[in-house]
C-alpha cells in the first residue's frame, strides 16, 4: 500500500512538473513570408515582405489593430486644426524604446527629417509628401528643418501639413511613419538595423536575421502594451517557392503563410477547409511597361499589348478565380472614390480588341509588313507570376509578339525596378497603404522615382494629380483623380490585370488571426494553442 501510494504521488509529482514545463514554455509563431527583407530600416523600406516585419518591430504615432482599422499607437490623442491643415499629437507617457528610454516627440521630428533628407534616398518619401515643405525638402530644394514637424515638448508634436489630407492619419499608419531610435542611427549609421544594434519601440525586437534561412524576433518587455502581447518569439521564414510553403505547412513547420500556388486552389480549398483564408483585398495585379525604352515609347504598342490580354482567363483559369479581372487601376470599393476609370475597350469583343492591336502594332511599324517585336518579361519567383507570364506571352503570340522570360529573387526584383535597371515588362503589385485612390494614381506621377516603375511621364496626368492634392472638397477632388485616371488608363505606362483577394493559410492553432482588406496581421494580437 505505501509503495502504491509513493508510487502515484510520483505520478501526480510527474504530471505537475510537465504541466509547470509546458506553462512555462515560450508562445512561438512561425510565420512564413514571401521573402526575405531588403532592409529593415523603416525610412528605406518599400515591399509588403519588409513592412510585415517592420510593423511588429516598431509603432508609429497610429497603428492598426487586428481588423486594420487604424488605431492610436505612440500618439495618445490629437487634435486637428479649423483648416485640417495642422495636427497635434499627444504621445502616451509609457512608450518607451526597448533599451528602456522613453519615446519623444523629438525621435519623430528625427525619422520623418530623416525621411525625407535626400541624403537618405528613401524610396517611399513621397508618400508623405503631405507634409508641409515634403517634397521640397526630399528634392533638396528646403532644409530638413523647413519640414512641417515640430516637437512643442517631450511628448507634443505638432504636424503641419501643405493642405488638408482626408487620409493622412491613414497615411501614418505606414511602415514610412514609423520612428527610428536618434542616438543607434547616429553611433551606427546603417548598421543599426544589425540585431546587436537594434532599438525598437514595437511589441517586438530583433533577436537574429540569418538571410536565406529565417529571422527571429522576441517580445519587447518595455513596450507599452507588453502584458496584452501573448508570443514570446516570433519567427519569420523566407519561402518564394509557395508549393513548398504549403508543404510546410501541412506538416506543420509553419503557423501561417500569405499565399498559395494559384493552379492549386482547389486542392488547396478542399485538403485546408476553414484554414485557407480567402478574402476582399485592395490591391492591384499589374505589368509595368518600361517607357524609356523603345519601342515601349510609343503609346500604341502599350495600348495593343494590353487590349490582347483575356483578364477573365487569368483570373478564373491561371489564378483559380481568386482575383477579379481589372480594368482600371484603382480597385472598385476604394474609399474617397467613385467608379474608377477603364480603359475604353472594356466591353470590346476579344476579336475585336485583337484586330484593334493588330492595327495599332502595324501603325507603329511592328506585325504584318513590319518589324517583328519581342518582349522580354521580368517576374520574381513564384508559380503564380510565372504562370501569368507564360499565359501573356501566349496572348502576345496572336499578334505576333515574340516573348522571352527573365526570373528573379524578389529582392533583386524590385531592387532593379526601383533602380531603373533595364527591363521591357515587368511583374509588379500595388497594395494600398490606405484605401484612397490617390494611393494607387500617385504611382504614376513623374516626380515618384522609386515607386513609378515604368518611369511614366505625362505633364497633364503630373498637373490633375497636383490639383486633386490641394482640392478640399472630396466630390471634386474625386473627379480630378478619375480624369487622372482616364489618362493612365489611356496611355497605358501599366497593365492592370487584376485586383487582388488575400490568400492565407493560417493554422487552426492561431487565435486573434482576422481577415481584413489590408491584410494586415501584427502579431501583438496574436496567440498559438497548444
Amino acid at each position: 500500500m505505501i509503495i502504491r501510494r509513493f508510487a502515484a504521488l510520483l505520478v501526480s509529482f510527474g504530471l505537475l512538473v510537465a504541466l509547470s514545463s509546458l506553462a512555462q514554455a515560450d508562445m512561438v509563431y512561425h510565420r512564413g513570408n514571401p521573402g526575405d527583407p531588403e532592409t529593415l530600416d523603416p525610412q528605406k523600406t518599400s515591399t509588403i515582405v519588409e513592412s510585415d516585419i517592420l510593423l511588429d518591430m516598431y509603432e508609429g504615432l497610429v497603428t492598426y489593430d487586428a481588423k486594420a482599422n487604424v488605431v492610436p499607437g505612440v500618439a495618445a490623442s490629437w487634435t486637428v486644426s479649423p483648416d485640417g491643415t495642422v495636427y497635434t499629437f499627444k504621445l502616451r507617457p509609457d512608450a518607451k524604446w526597448s533599451n528602456g528610454a522613453p519615446v519623444t516627440a523629438q525621435d519623430f521630428v528625427f525619422s520623418f527629417r530623416r525621411l525625407m533628407d535626400p541624403a537618405t534616398t528613401a524610396p517611399y518619401a513621397n508618400v508623405l509628401y503631405t507634409l508641409k515643405n515634403g517634397e521640397a525638402v526630399n528634392k533638396g530644394k528646403a532644409k530638413v528643418e523647413d519640414l512641417g514637424v515640430k516637437a512643442v515638448d517631450d511628448h507634443t508634436l505638432e504636424i503641419t501639413l501643405e493642405s488638408s489630407t482626408p487620409y493622412f492619419i491613414a497615411q501614418l499608419a505606414h511602415q514610412t511613419g514609423l520612428p527610428v531610435y536618434p542616438p543607434g542611427v547616429q553611433k551606427f549609421g546603417k548598421d543599426f538595423v544589425r540585431p546587436e544594434n537594434s532599438v525598437t519601440n514595437g511589441a517586438f525586437q530583433l533577436k537574429e536575421f540569418v538571410p536565406n534561412d529565417h529571422l527571429t524576433l522576441v517580445k519587447n518587455p518595455n513596450f507599452h502594451d507588453a502584458a496584452n502581447v501573448k508570443l514570446d518569439t516570433e519567427i519569420f521564414y523566407p519561402m518564394e517557392d509557395r508549393s513548398a510553403a504549403v508543404r510546410r505547412f501541412q506538416a506543420g513547420e509553419i503557423d501561417a503563410y500569405n499565399d498559395v500556388p494559384a493552379d492549386q486552389i482547389k486542392y488547396i480549398k478542399a485538403t485546408f477547409k476553414d484554414e485557407f483564408k480567402l478574402a476582399p483585398f485592395l490591391g492591384t495585379y499589374y505589368f509595368c511597361i518600361n517607357t524609356r525604352k523603345k519601342p515601349f515609347d510609343d503609346v500604341r504598342v502599350r495600348q495593343a499589348l494590353s487590349m490582347v490580354i483575356d483578364r477573365e482567363f487569368l483570373a478564373d483559369e491561371i489564378w483559380g478565380g481568386t482575383m477579379l479581372p481589372a480594368y482600371s487601376f484603382v480597385p472598385p470599393g476604394t474609399g474617397n472614390y467613385g467608379d474608377p476609370a477603364t480603359v475604353t475597350w472594356k466591353d470590346m469583343s476579344p476579336i475585336d480588341r485583337e484586330e484593334k492591336a493588330k492595327a495599332l502594332l502595324k501603325e507603329a511599324g511592328y506585325g504584318e509588313g513590319g518589324k517583328k517585336l519581342t518582349v522580354q518579361i521580368r517576374y520574381n519567383t513564384s508559380e503564380n507570376h510565372k504562370n501569368t507570364s507564360v499565359a501573356l506571352a501566349d496572348m502576345w503570340k496572336t499578334i505576333g509578339v515574340e516573348t522571352t522570360f527573365i526570373n528573379t529573387d524578389i529582392k533583386t526584383h524590385y531592387a532593379l525596378l526601383r533602380d531603373k535597371g533595364d527591363y521591357d515588362v515587368a511583374r509588379a503589385g500595388w497594395i494600398a497603404d490606405y484605401s484612397d485612390p490617390q494611393n494607387f494614381l500617385f504611382l504614376g506621377e513623374s516626380s515618384n522615382v522609386g515607386l513609378n516603375y515604368s518611369s511614366y511621364s505625362n505633364p497633364e496626368y503630373d498637373a490633375l494629380m497636383q490639383q486633386a492634392a490641394k482640392e478640399g472638397n472630396l466630390e471634386a477632388r474625386a473627379k480630378i483623380l478619375y480624369d487622372a485616371e482616364t489618362i493612365l488608363m489611356h496611355d497605358q505606362p501599366v497593365l492592370a490585370l487584376l485586383f487582388y483577394s488575400s490568400k492565407n493559410l493560417v493554422s487552426r492553432k492561431v487565435e486573434g488571426w482576422e481577415t481584413n482588406v489590408l491584410d494586415r496581421h501584427l502579431a501583438r494580437y496574436i496567440s498559438i494553442k497548444p
